[in-house]
């Protein structure tokens, strides 16, 4: 069994050797490469036990190379030459095996991003050729002609690709493989296009009923849609036995995935919460509830109701509110010179999530009782959504704080005379 050699280093001058006379004393004489190889030789054992070399012509760069290698292995960021030389391709692989516990949509999203934009361009590179220039220059460009047919990639697909390189090489960083983690030095607010966020879309009460009306057989769905809040892959995977008395036990999520169809996995948050359903929602509901516990509430034609067979119905009804809607405005305009009905929003089947927290913050619900109906993490993300929605609520807050003081100055008028001041 070999010995495992312990690590050091050292400098050689390949041009010289020490030899020991007859007499017993120590000379320097020519060795025989004299002047036919670099002179200056650093040599050194690395963690594994293999020894490597590097020249120099110099004897200072030979003195500089070592004083960094040795800085390097004393921090813990020495990286050998052998570990150097792996692609990005190999690492991000390993990376993609070690996220097998991710949803089946996360995955196919990485594997999306690894084939189409992140491996045709870096998976040959080694991790230690990637430089931040280079990075930085590629990301950049991505907004220009990123995709596969050369045209812009969005901000948020751009900053998607980001965070799987950022994650590819902090595996790497974890493993030994890079000393610096390069994607990590570009900055997300000024290397990269700001997404935009998309604008919100609400329906108030009349809106939803009429709308939910001309949805045919997915009337009940909108509605549910529409009033408690719940995810289009958490109405689509409800089954009977989630149903409660009048609410819903949401524990579970089904989305399309490229090549697999639709897939049943846990919620996006991985959250278990009860939504309560209103009761005039909820009476409808239960007429139409399937008597098997393992039968899907809102089924499509071939098992789960996939997002495209909802819009073929939901987009045909948009179009129907939209021109009553329009239809109406002129009425008025030609009847009045102005209107009071309001347009009808190009909507999305998402458009009825923030209907339902819309509908919740007007009728005075607070952001804790909207986070846990939607199901956000935290009551900071629900806030950062709809905080602009509970405007109004604090105007109506400090109304009723007036009419309190002043009522209660009134009552104290003759037992404090300062109190009479705040009402007058």
């Amino acid at each position: 069994m070999a010995v495992k050699r312990n690590q050091r280093a050292g400098i050689d001058d390949r041009w010289h050797k020490k030899v020991r006379g007859s007499d017993g004393k120590t000379r320097t004489e020519r060795s025989s490469v004299y002047d036919r190889v670099t002179r200056w030789r650093v040599r050194w054992v690395d963690e594994s036990g293999t020894e490597r070399t590097k020249s120099f012509a110099r004897k200072e760069d030979a003195k500089a190379f070592l004083s960094m290698l040795t800085a390097d292995v004393v921090r813990g960021d020495y990286v050998s030459p052998d570990k150097a030389g792996v692609t990005f391709g190999s690492v991000a692989e390993q990376w993609f095996a070690s996220k097998a516990h991710r949803k089946p949509k996360t995955l196919a999203g990485y594997r999306g991003l690894l084939d189409t934009l992140v491996l045709p361009r870096w998976g040959t590179v080694p991790l230690k050729d990637i430089k931040f220039q280079n990075l930085s220059v590629w990301i950049s460009s991505l907004a220009v002609a990123g995709s596969q047919s050369n045209n812009p990639l969005s901000a948020s697909r751009i900053r998607q690709t980001h965070q799987l390189i950022h994650a590819v090489l902090k595996y790497a960083q974890r493993s030994g493989l890079v000393i610096k983690n390069v994607a990590a030095d570009i900055d997300r607010r000024h290397d990269m296009p700001p997404e935009k966020r998309r604008p919100q879309h609400y329906l108030n009460r009349e809106q939803l009923l009429g709308f939910a009306s001309r949805c045919g057989r997915f009337e009940t769905l909108s509605l549910v849609l529409g009033t408690c809040g719940l995810r289009f892959s958490e109405a689509v995977a409800l089954r009977r036995d989630h149903v409660g008395e009048s609410d819903f036990l949401i524990a579970k999520s089904a989305t399309y995935v490229t090549g697999r169809g639709m897939v049943e996995s846990g919620t996006k948050t991985g959250q278990i919460r009860r939504v309560p359903v209103p009761p005039p929602v909820w009476s409808r509901l239960t007429e139409e509830l399937p008597t098997d516990s393992s039968a899907l509430v809102f089924p499509g034609k071939r098992g789960f109701l996939s997002l495209g067979e909802y819009r073929w119905v939901f987009d045909k009804a948009v179009k129907e509110m939209r021109a009553e809607a329009n239809a109406r405005r002129q009425r008025e305009i030609t009847a009045t010179g102005k209107t009071s009905t309001p347009e009808f929003p190009l909507i999305t089947p998402h458009s009825l999530r923030h209907t339902a927290a819309s509908l919740h913050i007007a009728t005075g619900a607070n952001v804790k009782v909207v986070q846990r109906l939607l199901g956000h993490e935290t009551a900071a993300m629900t806030l950062d959504l709809y905080g602009h929605l509970y405007d109004e609520d604090l105007a109506r807050a400090a109304a009723a704080l007036g009419d309190a003081l002043e009522a209660t100055a009134v009552s104290l008028r003759y037992s404090s005379p300062d109190a009479s001041r705040i009402a007058s």
